[in-house]
């Protein structure tokens, strides 16, 4: 097993005994750091969560937990020592860290590289890659630019915010094995997988096996597994399937009381996503409520960027409310120049 930092390929050895003082970035200093507390057998491990829904909070983890969730990834998608995984996620959060944890766990060699916004482009073409973890921003801008290079790549799982419908169609018939994850901190990195290309396409997220789902009363998903110590009752409603798939409609923080009317703003992005594409609006946006005398909320889109066309924005609304019902419909279209994001690039919808 070795792994290449940024061009510089280590054994275990000598990463063991890599002087931090040696790093040049921070993503150098803490994927070895991390390293190094796993290879000594570091029983404990406290990781801050991104606060994308809240404020950052720290929470502890024992080592033997995050080596089951590491084994249900490997065994979902028969991963093998000396097979070659890639790392561009930031080693300070769950997702980057989960990712060393798997492949100091089944001796594969790592790739990693420092977290941009097509990571693909600093590797070699011809290095074939096993296992990759990458956002929704970065697998968009490596369809966009360099499609081909997916090729090389077997496996790739997608974390960190939801797809969009526009980015789903594009990547299905893709050879490689393209899954979207659904997990956060609490439940140590993802429980559950969504294929998302080739002949096998699924409409719905499955659970690992030892994993359990219910509802509470508010439509949330509450998460129980072996390797958790307690529930998880996370703020995602979804529709159940079943006690181990499901279908993600949106977040609790992000409903809209408006006139009594309960809207998920989600339902309406998705709206947005193909009338955006079709009118060639590139800019990112969210739905959201802000107050309104009358209502309490009002439904709005805000997106990021400098304004268009009125007749544009006309045109749109007109659009989207051939698709849904008058409370869901957004009253006005605003725009911000640039949206606030969490540390690990998501979009902050309430300041």
């Amino acid at each position: 097993m070795w792994i290449n930092l940024n061009g510089r390929k280590l054994s275990i050895e000598e990463i063991s005994s890599f002087s931090l003082a040696q790093a040049k970035t921070d993503f150098e200093k803490s994927t070895i750091e991390f390293c190094q507390a796993w290879l000594r057998g570091q029983q404990q491990f406290t990781i801050q969560t991104s606060g994308s829904t809240g404020a950052p909070k720290k929470i502890t983890f024992l080592r033997k937990q995050m080596e089951a969730s590491a084994q249900q990834t490997i065994r979902t998608l028969q991963l093998k020592p000396g097979h070659t995984s890639l790392v561009c996620l930031n080693t300070q959060y769950i997702a980057g860290q989960m990712m060393l944890v798997r492949s100091l766990l089944q001796n594969m060699n790592v790739i990693a590289v420092e977290p941009s916004s097509n990571p693909l482009d600093t590797i070699n073409r011809s290095q074939q890659i096993d296992f990759a973890a990458l956002v929704p921003l970065q697998l968009e801008n490596v369809v966009s630019n360099s499609i081909k290079s997916l090729d090389k790549i077997k496996n790739v799982i997608i974390g960190g915010a939801s797809l969009s419908n526009s980015l789903k169609e594009k990547i299905k018939d893709l050879a490689c094995n393209i899954f979207a994850t659904y997990g956060m901190t609490e439940t140590i990195s993802h429980i559950a997988l969504q294929k998302l290309t080739g002949s096998s396409v699924q409409e719905y997220f499955q659970a690992f096996e030892g994993v359990s789902l219910h509802l509470d009363d508010r439509n949330c998903l509450c998460v129980s597994a072996n390797y958790l110590q307690q529930e998880i009752q996370t703020n995602d409603i979804v529709e159940l399937i079943n006690d181990r798939k499901f279908r993600w409609l949106g977040r609790f923080d992000n409903i809209i009381n408006s006139g009594g009317v309960k809207i998920i703003p989600e339902k309406i992005e998705h709206a947005f996503e193909k009338i955006a594409a079709d009118n060639a609006i590139t800019q990112r946006f969210y739905v959201t409520g802000i107050p309104d005398e009358k209502l309490g909320e009002r439904v709005v889109i805000i997106f990021e960027g400098r304004p268009f066309a009125h007749s544009l924005q006309e045109r749109v609304i007109k659009e989207v409310k051939e698709q849904l019902t008058k409370f869901e419909v957004p009253k006005e279209i605003l725009f911000l120049e640039k949206f606030a994001e969490t540390a690990t690039g998501k979009i902050k919808r309430k300041n």
